[in-house]
């Protein structure tokens, strides 16, 4: 998808701070560090629209990002968060919950792991409430430029089973630092928002 236009519109806390333009919207949820603004910046080839810290938990909220006024991004705080405190978890876990569960506008979660380990138990709990949910979820390996290219399908089964993942959903293996699986994932946002083909520019038409 060819991104003309990108820009952060808001931090949202509950209901009453999400958009109202009833724009498809993308989530994209994982642990702390697992690098989701790290993709967001590929996806739209931006390097510093989605902010990247080396503190866990310091996205505290709903990130709204608009990409070309036909979608957002919607970056959830990050889970496994071992120092923020029980209290401001729960919070969190509240609104997330209240959002996964009631945003009509939500079209596809997408789930970050890192390729290199195995997924945590947030990882699995994570997987296993989207699907309670009943809601399309896309899961991406990311950081796979830091694994050998001979090694990616041992640590892709190793990742499948922990999770318990259906063959029916979407997976993607993904490096923020290649760009490797950027036009595979976009492809299956697009499915997900209702935008299919190219044009000849490289722009997404509307089926």
């Amino acid at each position: 998808m060819k991104v003309n236009q990108a820009e952060f519109i808001i931090s949202a806390v509950g209901p009453a701070q999400y958009p109202t333009d009833a724009l498809p919207e993308i989530a994209l949820a994982g642990r702390s560090n697992v690098g989701k603004s790290s993709l967001i910046n590929r996806l739209i080839n931006r390097r510093n629209l989605a902010r990247t810290s080396s503190q866990p938990g310091k996205t505290q909220t709903l990130n709204y990002y608009r990409i070309n006024d036909d979608l957002y991004f919607v970056d959830l705080p990050g889970y496994g968060y071992a120092r923020v405190s029980k209290s401001m978890r729960e919070q969190w876990g509240k609104f997330i919950e209240s959002y996964l569960l009631n945003r009509e506008e939500l079209k596809l979660i997408v789930q970050l792991v890192d390729i290199r380990h195995a997924p945590s138990k947030d990882d699995q709990a994570m997987y296993e409430w989207i699907k309670h949910l009943d809601r399309p979820v896309c899961v991406v390996a990311t950081k796979a430029d830091k694994v050998p290219k001979g090694k990616w399908q041992k640590h892709v089964k190793v990742i499948k089973e922990t999770l318990g993942f259906d063959s029916n959903d979407h997976f993607v293996l993904f490096s923020s630092e290649t760009g490797m699986g950027k036009d595979e994932l976009w492809g299956i946002l697009s499915q997900h928002i209702g935008l299919h083909g190219k044009t000849e520019t490289g722009e997404i038409v509307e089926q």
